[in-house]
């Protein structure tokens, strides 16, 4: 079906053909999308969700593209992307900042630190946007050099503004939303705004708390960005504590492992190096060999972090 046609008589923002969608991952992996839309605003939003519906596409929102698998024939749909200024609006309000579903993890953590509000410093060094964070409740261990608690976005939202897969627009309360490791109620929304509740701090406080976690992750993870961060999550131990998916890797004798182009990274072995220009199927494979052998090993059942699509 070609409906690239009838989608620009409904659309205003950016609208293109077989967008290769490996430079728009961290990853750098995967086939074309058949349609790449960049809506112009809500209204831009609504109507392509109204289309698909219609017409009964396959889509799926791209944040910034980590934490994504893109298989090698690409994606026989519409990728919606929400690059444009209306989704990346940020400002303040007294100790909130709300910021659009597009924003980069990085700018909001930046935009906090100029106006000497704190609570965000954990997310340092993870390379997403707003709606992809909170869609998977991104966090880390908090002080992890200290100790293994764990902080996630979920913990500073105050409310979401989101819009369904039917185009209804809505407010969600903190109460309203469900919050767990990797994980969130949010999966069924478009997130267009949130307000997340931070604390006023000295803005030379802030630094050093970033500072402190960008050089964890150097230390512990592979700088190169040609991954897509943790591919497995932590599994629950049988008196529910998180086991690190990396170590039970690591334990295996996996690190360093390759499949084709794709490498268990010597650093932290729950990420997957594009190494040599790897295929998808060459990350899948490995993926289904780490599993195989943390099962056999420990009898543990590893679950994706990675979403592939």
């Amino acid at each position: 079906m070609n409906y690239c046609k009838d989608l620009r008589k409904v659309v205003k923002g950016k609208i293109v053909l077989d967008e290769p969608l490996k430079g728009h991952t961290t990853f750098r992996i995967g086939g074309p999308a058949k349609v790449w839309v960049e809506p112009y605003d809500v209204e831009d939003l609504k109507n392509i969700l109204k289309f698909v519906k219609k017409n009964k596409i396959s889509f799926f929102v791209i944040g910034e593209g980590s934490n994504l698998l893109v298989k090698d024939e690409g994606f026989n749909g519409i990728v919606i992307k929400l690059s444009s200024d209306y989704f990346n609006k940020i400002k303040s309000n007294n100790t909130c900042i709300i910021a659009g579903g597009g924003v980069k993890l990085s700018k909001l953590i930046d935009f906090a630190k100029r106006h000497s509000l704190g609570g965000c410093e954990f997310l340092s060094g993870i390379p997403g946007s707003i709606g992809g964070a909170l869609a998977m409740n991104a966090g880390t261990r908090i002080n992890s050099v200290i100790n293994n608690q764990y902080q996630s976005i979920g913990d500073l939202v105050k409310e979401v503004e989101v819009i369904d897969f039917n185009g209804n627009r809505k407010i969600l309360k903190a109460r309203q939303l469900k919050f767990a490791y990797r994980s969130s109620n949010l999966l069924k929304y478009i997130i267009l705004f949130a307000k997340l509740n931070l604390k006023p701090r000295a803005r030379a406080e802030i630094e050093n708390e970033i500072t402190d976690y960008l050089s964890y992750r150097k230390r512990t993870q592979d700088s190169n960005w040609r991954n897509a961060g943790c591919v497995f999550k932590n599994p629950l131990s049988p008196s529910d504590k998180l086991l690190s998916a990396g170590y039970l890797i690591d334990a295996c004798g996996l690190k360093k492992h390759r499949m084709g182009g794709a490498v268990v990274s010597s650093k932290h072995a729950n990420f997957i190096i594009n190494d040599k220009n790897a295929k998808a199927r060459d990350v899948t494979n490995l993926i289904k060999y780490i599993k195989k052998v943390v099962k056999d090993e420990f009898d543990v059942e590893l679950a994706l972090e990675l979403k592939i699509v």
